[in-house]
């Protein structure tokens, strides 16, 4: 019951201040966790590396991706899971969910290494990479990444718990840490080591955020306690945790999907066209970071302000969880917007960022013309794809996983990798960069209905639970068997 009452803030503070104090954080360290790949980028492409580094670093980014992937499904499942318990005042068992989900993240860590270790070289060529140089470069990277994946993983698993803990600037500091370490150390690792440098300057920072995390999970959880017993896995909690972050795990999948045929898309149509294979797949990398950015502000916007949706959907504050929307929706619109015209206006100056082409390595001229060209057209509809993304967030925040799955696979499964695929048969490269655009108009419009559908349905709700005294222990009930009889009903 104390636990439950340090939640309770959540259903009574104003909305403008709860997602203040905790969308900011969320924000601030998803933008850290982007910067470690792109500190890298960014010194990589000043360096002598240049073009061809940042071309090996843009094929195991993916590889990130999956890492992701996994700790994101666990750590946002648990996360929403903690929270719908708060609000329904019943987290007396979410500590088992946590526990197992730790022990699941370390499991899954272990296989991948397992699984990528032998096969590094052929997942790098798969993800795109076909020069020498770039493959050499590449493997150089990823075996320190990969060595290091059970403490990049549990910090991100922990971290969406940190927050839904009601505690999202220690989940800043535990990302912040690692970047600022990440920062100091690339400039002067990387003239020493060149890609080595750049991967041991990453891992040292990954290993200091599980640090921190580790040290939150140990000593200072304020709704939840951790102890032996719930690190002995618990499948009957869990499996609701892990239905919740379903949608997490496969957004991020979809991206390592179409990174993968992007790039293969982009060394065959790239070696047909006067840019050649290297050029845009060291251009898409660089799309991928910054774009990262962009989408790591709105998904910071809105999994801070999870824990505050969760808690209100489960205790049946409708008119907030309606409000929270509004305003997330608001957000989302302003940053894509914004980088919209910063896309369409100063496309090379963001390019510019990661280095000046090696005229050894690439033809300067070609390179410029298709860095321009991408950031112009493949980003042209990124309000669509923040928009999108945040709905999806939004969706498993509030307990329907089908419809953040649906969302989510929409853009990108069923649109982007047909289009991308189809495209270029009739524009040549310049297709793969026009169907990122014609996936997000169509997604949108799936998006748009979904989210229609869903606060009708939450309308119904309102009505009925304010037809029953909200102190009956019998009407709440019925009201909670309803919910779950409209859940079951979305799946089948």
């Amino acid at each position: 019951m104390e636990q439950e009452e340090k939640s309770k803030f959540l259903g009574e503070m104003k909305i403008s201040k709860l997602m203040l104090k905790f969308s900011i954080p969320c924000v601030l360290s998803l933008l850290v966790s982007a910067l470690y790949n792109i500190v890298d980028q960014i010194f990589v492409g000043n360096s002598e590396l240049n073009a061809l580094g940042n071309a090996a670093t843009g094929v195991v980014f993916p590889i990130f991706i999956i890492a992701q992937a996994f700790a994101w499904c666990i750590g946002d499942g648990c996360a929403a899971y903690l929270n719908i318990c708060q609000g329904r005042k019943n987290a007396q068992n979410a500590h088992k969910a946590i526990g197992t989900g730790i022990v699941a993240t370390i499991a899954i860590s272990l296989v991948l290494m397992a699984v990528f270790f032998p096969l590094k070289t052929q997942i790098i060529t798969l993800f795109g990479a076909r020069d020498k140089i770039v493959i050499d470069y590449a493997v150089e990277y990823f075996n320190w990444i990969l060595a290091f994946f059970p403490f990049y993983m549990l910090s991100n698993m922990m971290n969406a718990v940190i927050r839904a803990d009601g505690r999202p600037a220690i989940s800043m500091v535990s990302m912040l840490g690692g970047a600022l370490i990440n920062i100091i150390l690339d400039p002067v690792l990387i003239p020493i080591w060149g890609m080595t440098g750049a991967a041991v300057a990453t891992v040292i920072g990954q290993t200091v955020s599980f640090v921190v995390s580790l040290i939150y999970f140990i000593f200072k959880t304020k709704t939840f306690k951790l102890n032996l017993k719930s690190l002995i896995p618990d499948f009957n909690e869990f499996k609701h945790a892990l239905k919740l972050g379903a949608s997490s795990f496969i957004t991020q999948m979809t991206i390592v999907i179409i990174s993968l045929v992007c790039n293969i898309m982009l060394a065959e149509y790239g070696a047909m066209s006067e840019y050649g294979e290297n050029i845009p797949i060291a251009i898409i990398g660089i799309e991928s970071k910054v774009f990262t950015v962009v989408i790591n502000i709105v998904v910071g916007i809105v999994l801070g302000c999870q824990p505050i949706i969760s808690y209100n959907m489960g205790a049946k504050k409708y008119d907030r969880v309606r409000g929270l929307y509004l305003r997330i929706l608001l957000c989302t619109v302003v940053i894509g917007v914004i980088s919209t015209l910063l896309f369409e206006l100063a496309p090379r100056a963001v390019v510019g960022l990661f280095g000046d082409p090696d005229p050894k390595q690439v033809n300067p001229e070609y390179y410029w013309e298709f860095g321009v060209k991408t950031f112009r057209i493949f980003l042209s509809l990124v309000t669509f794809t923040c928009t999108i993304k945040m709905t999806s967030i939004f969706f498993q925040a509030v307990g329907k996983p089908i419809r953040a799955v649906i969302s989510s696979m929409i853009r990108d499964i069923v649109c982007f990798i047909p289009l991308i695929t189809v495209f270029p048969i009739f524009f040549g490269i310049e297709g793969i960069l026009y169907a990122a655009p014609a996936a997000d108009f169509i997604a949108m419009i799936v998006a748009a209905v979904l989210t229609i559908m869903f606060f009708k349905s939450l309308t119904r709700l309102e009505k009925e639970t304010e037809q029953v005294p909200t102190d009956n222990q019998q009407n709440n009930d019925r009201i909670d068997k309803e919910i779950e009889n409209n859940e079951q009903s979305e799946q089948n």
